[in-house]
C-alpha cells in the first residue's frame, strides 16, 4: 500500500522530475476513475520512460488536491518543467488521455483543446434547440446565429480553416498582452 502523498514532496517531484509528468487524481469509490483506469493505463504504458505517471488518491492526499484546485475527480493534469501544460476533468476517452499525452510531452499548451465527447453532444444539442427556438418560435435570426455559434463551439477543433487562424489569434493576443505588461 503507497503511503499519502504531502504537499511538499508533491510539488518537489512536480519540480525536479528530468520528464514531463501526468498527475492522475483519482478515487476508489469513483465511477468515472474506474472506468477510465483500462485506457489510461494502456496509453500510459505507450509512453512509458518518455511521460512519467503520478496517480493520487484524493481521499489519501487532500493536501494534493487543495495545493491544484482540484474540486472534482477524475482529473489528469499535465506537468512540464515545473509548469501546467494542460488540465482536464471528467472521464475521457483513450484517443483523449492519448492527445493529452502527446500534449504534455512536446511540453506545449495546445493552441486548440478538443472538447470532451460529453461536450460536443451538449452542445450540439443546446445549438440546435437556440436554432430551432429561434426559428419557429421567436422568428429572431440573431437566436438563430447564436445557436449556429454553440454547435460550432463542440466541433471548431475539427474545423480546418479554425486550426489555421487559432496560432495566429493567439500570438496576436499574446504579444497585446506583452506590450501591455
Amino acid at each position: 500500500m503507497r503511503k499519502p502523498m504531502k504537499k511538499l514532496e508533491f510539488q518537489r517531484k512536480i519540480k525536479y522530475n528530468p520528464r514531463p509528468i501526468i498527475v492522475d487524481l483519482w478515487a476508489p469509490w469513483c465511477s468515472p476513475c474506474k472506468a477510465m483506469a483500462p485506457g489510461f493505463k494502456e496509453v500510459s504504458q505507450k509512453y512509458q520512460g518518455q511521460v512519467d505517471v503520478l496517480k493520487i488518491n484524493v481521499d489519501e492526499s487532500p493536501e494534493v488536491m487543495k495545493e491544484l484546485g482540484v474540486m472534482s475527480i477524475p482529473t489528469v493534469i499535465g506537468f512540464a518543467k515545473g509548469e501546467e501544460i494542460l488540465r482536464r476533468t471528467g472521464m475521457q476517452t483513450q484517443g483523449m488521455l492519448d492527445f493529452f499525452f502527446e500534449a504534455t510531452l512536446s511540453e506545449k499548451k495546445p493552441a486548440i483543446m478538443p472538447p470532451a465527447p460529453a461536450a460536443r453532444i451538449f452542445r450540439t444539442l443546446l445549438g440546435l434547440t437556440a436554432a430551432a427556438l429561434g426559428w419557429f418560435m421567436w422568428d429572431s435570426i440573431w437566436i438563430v446565429i447564436a445557436g449556429g455559434i454553440i454547435v460550432f463551439s463542440g466541433f471548431y477543433d475539427r474545423c480546418p480553416i479554425f486550426r489555421a487562424i487559432a496560432p495566429r489569434i493567439k500570438s496576436l493576443f499574446m504579444t497585446s498582452k506583452k506590450s501591455a505588461g
